[in-house]
């Protein structure tokens, strides 16, 4: 009980109302743009309109019924804090949906009321919101969605990756969404809400501002260092290396700029050196650490 509670403890107070902000932009996605035109959002939220379409419950029971012992299953795998936000975060996001659907003076019966009937703006800008509600969810240290614990627990007993277990259980969701329905036109759009919603969680959880990491490899260091630092004002870091083929003695430079500086920074390495060897890669936080 001691390690549950000093684990809790370790929820900052400024996670907590990000979650909360979390869950309630969810609610808005999934209750104002989705669910009215019966599209689906994915994973055990998508279960859960899925459900609440068929049977007398509703939207916000489900979530709780289905996610909670998930979270709960995972318990050990996943720690206690994230566990606890995890729940906490779904119940907002359950408030939220049973609020707007059935105490709220809002009509979201048959149309989107920002959107109205438009399937290819609901797909949108549900998923988007959602993608919104998901990635600031993740990025707080907690969880939208069951799903990818589901996936941490049963993927291997498939001998697949995580990953693969997501897009297979919405890939069967979708399907089974367009035989009870009997169309396969919602379950087509909310493909659409579900890359609209992946692609906002990326920006969400890597940042909008992604940076380039160079890894310069030279025969003449210390102009490129020099240039380099100067006009950047960063720092860089050397390696030692050496020509497979050649036996030259060698540098490797590591050096981060962003998508803006790219062009400069390699007309300046071939200034010093035409024979310099460039490779790029994204990087989605540069963090500094203080020493």
């Amino acid at each position: 009980m001691k390690k549950f509670l000093s684990e809790i403890r370790t929820i900052k107070p400024a996670n907590l109302f990000m979650l909360t902000v979390a869950g309630i932009i969810n609610g808005f996605g999934i209750t104002l743009f989705l669910m009215p035109v019966n599209l689906y959002d994915s994973g055990i939220s998508g279960t859960s309109m899925l459900l609440a379409q068929i049977t007398p419950l509703s939207l916000s029971v489900f979530l709780l019924l289905l996610n909670i012992p998930l979270f709960l299953y995972g318990l050990k795998k996943q720690g206690t804090a994230f566990t606890v936000s995890a729940i906490y975060t779904v119940g907002i996001y359950s408030l939220t949906s049973w609020l707007i659907s059935d105490v709220l003076p809002v009509d979201v019966s048959f149309a989107s009321p920002l959107a109205g009937t438009d399937l290819l703006l609901c797909a949108i800008f549900g998923g988007v919101i959602s993608g919104v509600g998901s990635g600031l969810a993740i990025r707080f240290g907690g969880a939208m969605d069951g799903i990818e614990v589901m996936a941490v627990i049963f993927a291997k007993g498939f001998g697949i990756s995580v990953g693969s277990f997501v897009m297979i259980y919405n890939t069967l969701l979708y399907i089974i969404c367009g035989f009870v329905k009997d169309s396969w036109i919602l379950p087509l759009y909310s493909i659409v809400a579900y890359f609209g919603a992946l692609k906002t969680i990326d920006f969400i959880v890597d940042g909008l501002q992604r940076s380039k990491a160079a890894t310069i490899i030279t025969s003449k260091p210390d102009e490129i260092c020099k240039e380099l630092m100067s006009e950047f004002g960063c720092g860089i870091t050397l390696f030692d290396a050496k020509g497979g083929y050649s036996g030259a003695e060698l540098k490797m430079l590591y050096f981060v700029v962003n998508r803006f500086q790219v062009v400069k920074m390699k007309k300046i390495v071939q200034k010093h050196d035409p024979l310099a060897y460039i490779t790029l890669c994204e990087v989605a936080d540069v963090i500094s650490a203080a020493r």
